[in-house]
């Protein structure tokens, strides 16, 4: 019997996994920084925890969540996003009690939700996200988006769109509500079955369906912006004048409604403008959350966060044809001849691991020929020759593979002359 891999999910092979340690290497450089420190919570979670935190009436709540019993008769989900999860460990360990608030937290890990594959779209994926607690400064608005978009820009992505919009406070939200409510209800037969059931329950919800999308009441639908009191107004002019003041340009689209319940106030999207990058172009998604830390069950505390697909990141640094500096070879390959010389190289290997140096044997009794072609393939810098003449002299010889300089060194000095010449 053969087996394959489940549809929907992949595996990351050594030569990808590198690119893959190089991006979390830079977001986590980047988060200490900011001042962001790492949070790790379980895979699943208690299903009530999503059904409160993202929304009765998400796609992902109703269509895309992996949820089964345990033998305990609980619900349980494996995790669709991470912010529901963070929050939760924000409350049950009761961070609002730090002294240091707003608490900063940065979370990386696989997610899982059952939909369509496609390019760049799995049903198990790896985010990276950072969330923000304990702030109504417009400020921490602007710094969030910053160290979104600063990833991306020290991974050399050049092409991107920034997209901000406002979904306004509880106010706000409630008359541009019977707005859209007005403005669709007469004509909801005309859209899907979706967008029907969302007509009372979430309406804003309507403006994010892919299927009607271009319907023409899609384009003349009340705009979020037309409906913002004074305060909500002020609070995203204010989000506005920090991303000029950081340099970061933007564009407002009262459109943008993203695909969570819990988003009031800044709603945000980092888009791909790589051509051929595909019709899928949004690459990080974010916004502001006051109200979710109450909804599961902690003090009213403000937060804004983002997430973003480490798939997608991949994709766009294709797209954009960028190499990542990744380091691909060894330092020393050490090829020995004769029982004796095989015996010695096992310690010599061992001796330039310990002193920090990559360093490999072989393990398959193969000629010096082959053994200088495996070097050859792992790229390494040096390859030291041990042999039985070597062996009696007391010496090594330590080729350079690019240069195909050649000295011989002594057995005792060996491991601290390959650490003086890799310096």
């Amino acid at each position: 019997m053969s087996f394959q891999i489940p549809r929907g999910t992949q595996d990351i092979l050594p030569e990808q996994a590198a690119k893959w340690q190089y991006i979390e290497q830079i977001a986590r450089e980047l988060c200490r920084r900011y001042n962001y420190q790492e949070i790790r919570t379980p895979i699943f979670e208690h299903t009530e925890l999503f059904l409160r935190g993202v929304g009765d009436t998400t796609d992902i709540v109703q269509k895309e969540m992996y949820t089964f019993e345990d033998r305990g008769g609980r619900s349980l989900t494996l995790r669709p996003e991470g912010t529901a999860a963070v929050v939760r460990s924000f409350v049950e360990n009761k961070m609002y009690g730090y002294p240091n608030q707003p608490v900063k937290l940065y979370y990386m890990g696989p997610m899982f939700r059952y939909e369509r594959p496609q390019a760049g779209r799995f049903r198990q994926f790896v985010q990276f996200g950072v969330e923000a607690l304990g702030s109504n400064d417009p400020a921490i608005d602007a710094e969030v988006i910053a160290l979104a978009m600063d990833i991306y820009r020290t991974l050399g992505l050049k092409k991107l769109k920034l997209v901000i919009n406002s979904l306004g406070d509880v106010e706000s939200r409630k008359a541009h509500r019977q707005a859209l409510i007005d403005h669709f209800q007469h004509r909801i037969h005309e859209f899907c079955d979706d967008c029907q059931a969302r007509l009372h329950k979430n309406p804003m919800r309507i403006l994010d369906c892919k299927k009607d999308r271009n319907h023409e009441l899609m384009r003349t639908a009340p705009s979020i912006l037309d409906y913002l009191n004074e305060q909500s107004r002020t609070y995203f002019e204010k989000v506005q004048m920090y991303l000029q003041k950081l340099g970061i340009p933007f564009e407002v689209d009262p459109r943008l409604v993203r695909g969570l319940d819990y988003y009031n106030h800044t709603a945000f999207e980092i888009m791909s403008e790589a051509e051929g990058f595909g019709a899928i172009t949004t690459l990080c998604g974010g916004g502001r959350y006051n109200g979710l830390v109450q909804e599961i069950g902690g003090p009213e505390t403000p937060g804004i966060g983002f997430a973003l697909s480490i798939e997608r990141l991949l994709a766009a640094l294709e797209a954009e044809s960028i190499s990542l500096p990744i380091s691909e070879g060894i330092d020393c390959y050490v090829v020995a001849l004769g029982e004796q010389a095989k015996e010695e190289a096992v310690a010599l290997v061992a001796a330039l691991r310990q002193e920090g140096i990559a360093a490999e044997k072989d393990y398959q009794d193969r000629k010096v020929k082959a053994q200088l072609k495996a070097a050859d393939r792992l790229h390494a810098t040096y390859v030291a020759i041990l042999g039985e003449d070597e062996l009696q002299k007391g010496v090594i010889n330590v080729k350079h593979m690019a240069t195909g300089e050649q000295q011989e060194v002594s057995l005792h000095t060996f491991v601290s002359h390959m650490k003086n010449v890799l310096q």
